[in-house]
């Protein structure tokens, strides 16, 4: 079949020569991938920044598809449906996941302690091949696939794998209130989906930062925020405190993660030299930027084991830090009537389509922010045109 390879940091193939996943276990499904995107975690291992991405990895943890076969314990999935596949590997029936923090799930991940399960996400995350394919194999099928409503787009239904779940769960975390102001760093695709929902939770202004003015006029489109170039500030925190009355923002999200840009030290301790998991860049100013008492929401990806934080400062503002990987099968109900009855079109943050055959130069693209790139989605040649 004909998948990405990855072959080292900046270097993927379209491999036309990749076997076709087995069932492997009673409660795998093969599934027959119709759309996946690439997501800017993608890019964290593209780049070399997350640990144990091993040579000959398939990326992708964004991808639908139509069931091919089932394994023999499998009760709520048959041949031939048409699967949404969240980006989470989950056992359902673990501790974590009977508390619906199917992100941790305890069962999913043999290679490390402190991340659930992912598809296509290094050995960190399981080691599990992703959907930038043509076929993948899903574990544990009876739990999180679930399949596309009557009438969904297809786009709409393949960003809810993870980013609009994702930027839902950093809004919700935020413990937003009527009439908060919320700064949300980073306008990529999660960035705007949570900038976007922090009015569904009712704040009363939100405020978008980055450094690319393209997506920075988007997030002013999408997100109806107010939007800034941290570029053309002196000092980003000074700009927001003094935008807020010196009081400093009700909330702060952090949608950016361990490739932020901004700050020399942060840059070559984090990214260069790789002394620390990731710059921590956007941490610091959300940390630095949020009142007394508020609250800082981590939705961006930080790889192990440990980045330099502002523990005086968080402890001294007397801050709640909340963090996780979304818990995509918990949103899945409330997000999909999110769409349906016309609430949200995440489509519209969807601005290239490419041909699986092409994922070399969409990766190029999207790592460059060329052509005022957003969200790409790749079309493998063997999705059905009917489901188009």
């Amino acid at each position: 079949m004909l998948a990405m390879n990855f072959r080292g940091p900046f270097q993927i193939r379209a491999d036309r020569n990749r076997p076709v996943p087995e069932i492997k276990h009673p409660s795998d499904a093969i599934v027959r991938v119709t759309r996946s995107l690439i997501c800017g975690s993608d890019l964290h291992l593209y780049h070399g920044m997350v640990p144990d991405t091993r040579v000959g990895m398939t990326f992708g943890h964004e991808f639908t598809g139509v069931v091919e076969a089932v394994g023999s314990d499998v009760q709520k999935l048959k041949v031939g449906d048409h699967v949404l596949v969240p980006f989470n590997i989950a056992c359902g029936s673990c501790p974590h996941c009977q508390q619906e923090l199917y992100g941790n799930c305890h069962e999913a991940n043999s290679e490390a302690t402190a991340v659930g399960g992912f598809f296509g996400y290094a050995h960190t995350g399981g080691g599990y091949d992703g959907g930038q394919a043509e076929y993948v194999r899903v574990p544990y099928a009876d739990v999180s696939p679930t399949i596309l409503p009557e009438g969904m787009d297809l786009e709409n239904a393949v960003l809810l794998t993870d980013v609009v779940p994702t930027g839902y769960q950093a809004a919700e975390q935020a413990g937003i209130q009527k009439g908060d102001t919320v700064v949300v760093f980073g306008a990529g695709p999660i960035g705007l989906m949570a900038a976007r929902f922090a009015w569904f939770f009712g704040a009363g202004r939100v405020i978008v930062i980055d450094e690319l003015d393209y997506r920075l006029e988007f997030a002013r489109k999408f997100s109806f925020a107010e939007a800034y170039n941290f570029r053309e500030m002196k000092d980003p925190v000074v700009f927001l405190k003094k935008a807020t009355d010196w009081f400093g923002a009700d909330v702060c999200i952090d949608a950016v993660g361990c490739e932020a840009s901004g700050h020399a030290w942060q840059t070559i301790s984090g990214k260069s030299l790789l002394m620390q998991a990731g710059t921590a860049t956007a941490f610091h100013w959300a940390v630095n930027s949020v009142k007394k008492g508020g609250i800082v929401s981590i939705i961006g990806v930080y790889g192990p084991p440990w980045n330099l934080a502002p523990l005086g400062s968080i402890m001294n503002k007397g801050l709640t830090i909340r963090a996780n990987q979304a818990s995509v099968k918990r949103l899945l109900p409330k997000l999909i009537d999110h769409i349906m009855s016309g609430r949200i079109n995440p489509k519209e943050i969807i601005t290239h389509r490419f041909p699986l055959e092409e994922i070399p130069d969409a990766y190029r693209m999207f790592s460059k922010k060329l052509d005022n790139i957003i969200k790409p989605l790749l079309i493998p040649s063997r999705a059905n045109a009917s489901f188009a």
